[in-house]
């Protein structure tokens, strides 16, 4: 599979693995191993299946074992190794067709995504070519993907949680084409040297890389002068390139929308543009109180709370910032580790922090009014007051982006890209948690029963932080557009 990505993944794969850089892969490998657990309690029939995982017992162990469960058929095996001259498979799970009055093996390749994707259909490939190959009897070689239908309804079951699609007939219709796949990865393993791959729509399908750092991806990424100009539609950018137009001075400006102009001529002069007195106008004219809103939600893949979906965005987290009629500057925070859904008192807290007037300032209102409305469709007694909270939200996000734009934000207005130019505060100076996946996998984290305490201290503090430090970016913000300049 590394190979189908890029030939040079391979390599690396094989020969420098130390070049890694899975940073931005935690959350996705938390919610497989999620639904890998789900899928053995689920697929399991009998519920007495065997885990031969070569990572668990070792590889030679896993492989006579592997040997002995599939001859015998009488459970289910997850992690089953099955090898061919020069290629292996795990399969998450092999449990016997008992439509068969001989024995006959289910595959089961279990994802934790909610469809079936193209790569997914190569991996089925893969391994029913190698199942086959290896004199495995299969019936069938299934997909298991997440059901973002199902609905968890608190007992401990799982059943509903997964859809089958059965590939069998696509599978073994392409062994041709997966034995040259084979022969072709071999090669590349072979070499004394890693291969010249240039950098390109591979490094980021159908998933990051995780060698990007390695290859310059980024850099790459980085050289490219029109990369700035935002919302630039890729069919424009091929004009320009068949056009020679690779530099962002020679981009003709009546090509450009009004925002990517600006864009255009900021970068060109190098001085940043600041309309404060258009900021000031936009903003809403109630008088202060004014409060600075921020949510932080963690999803399951493996639902864990009554009435939730998989992949559902639950808050669990807010930072509130509120700046009184006399220019005090308060700061009130939820955050609750218990293991609790934390919606209903999230909620509760969050009407008694909000008061009954004054604007509710955040950025990106279609996330923070979205949590809310949700809240409302939940907790219908307390539909009427988180309805008023919602009607008060103002983005400062459309503001920001019409009034200001600084050379260092390289196209981009999310808040960290704008809060170091506009306002001297920084991300860097977080311990730990500084993006919102992190403070998910944080909050996840501490949900494990075998946490130790002070883990759970430094994860809940570096929490706080990163959440506090959002709402204060935006009072910063806000109080830099309003000086009339």
């Amino acid at each position: 599979m590394a190979f189908r990505q890029c030939p040079k993944r391979l390599w690396l794969e094989i020969n420098k693995p130390e070049l890694r850089d899975d940073s931005g892969s935690q959350t996705a490998f938390a919610a497989g191993h999620q639904v890998g657990e789900a899928a053995q309690a689920i697929l399991d029939r009998q519920g007495d299946g065997i885990n031969v995982d070569p990572h668990l017992i070792g590889w030679d162990a896993s492989a006579e074992q592997t040997q002995v469960a599939l001859r015998s058929g009488d459970r289910a095996v997850f992690e089953a190794l099955l090898q061919i001259p020069g290629a292996m498979a795990l399969a998450d799970v092999m449990r016997p067709d008992p439509n068969f009055s001989e024995l006959r093996w289910e595959m089961i390749e279990v994802k934790a995504s909610t469809s079936v994707k193209d790569y997914h259909r190569d991996d089925v490939a893969i391994q029913t070519y190698i199942a086959d190959e290896s004199g495995v009897p299969l019936s069938k070689s299934m997909l298991a993907h997440i059901d973002t239908n199902f609905v968890y309804a608190g007992d401990g079951d799982y059943s509903g949680l997964l859809h089958l699609e059965d590939l069998t007939e696509e599978a073994r219709a392409r062994h041709e084409e997966v034995g040259t796949w084979i022969e072709e990865a071999q090669a590349i393993a072979a070499m004394a040297t890693e291969p010249v791959v240039k950098t390109g729509k591979q490094c980021t399908n159908p998933f990051a890389c995780a060698f990007c750092s390695y290859c310059g991806t980024g850099r790459a990424a980085e050289a490219d002068p029109l990369a700035v100009l935002p919302h630039l539609h890729w069919k424009k950018r091929e004009q320009f390139k068949l056009s020679g137009i690779e530099r962002l001075e020679d981009v003709p400006a009546d090509q450009l929308t009004e925002i990517q102009q600006r864009v255009q001529s900021v970068h060109l002069s190098g001085q940043p543009y600041c309309d404060r007195a258009s900021a000031t106008k936009l903003f809403s004219q109630d008088p202060l109180p004014a409060y600075f809103l921020d949510f932080e939600t963690v999803s399951f893949a493996v639902p864990i709370w009554e009435g939730t979906r998989p992949y559902q965005a639950i808050p669990f987290q807010y930072s509130l910032h509120k700046l009184d009629a006399d220019g005090e500057l308060g700061h009130e925070k939820f955050l609750d580790l218990s293991g609790v859904d934390p919606r209903r008192a999230m909620a509760e807290k969050l009407i008694q922090d909000c008061g009954d007037s004054g604007a509710i300032y955040v950025f990106s209102a279609s996330v923070e009014a979205g949590i809310i409305e949700k809240l409302e469709e939940q907790f219908l007694d307390l539909f009427f007051p988180l309805e008023s909270i919602r009607q008060r939200i103002v983005d400062l996000l459309p503001i920001v982006k019409r009034c200001y734009y600084h050379p260092d934000q390289q196209g981009s207005w999310s808040l960290k890209a704008i809060i170091e130019p506009m306002t001297g505060m920084s991300y860097s100076n977080l311990e730990g948690v500084k993006v919102g996946p992190e403070a998910g996998a944080a909050f996840i984290e501490c949900l494990d029963e075998e946490i130790c305490s002070k883990r759970k201290e430094l994860l809940y503090q570096q929490m706080l932080d990163y959440c506090e430090l959002d709402t204060l970016a935006t009072v910063r913000i806000w109080e830099f557009l309003k000086i009339e300049s």
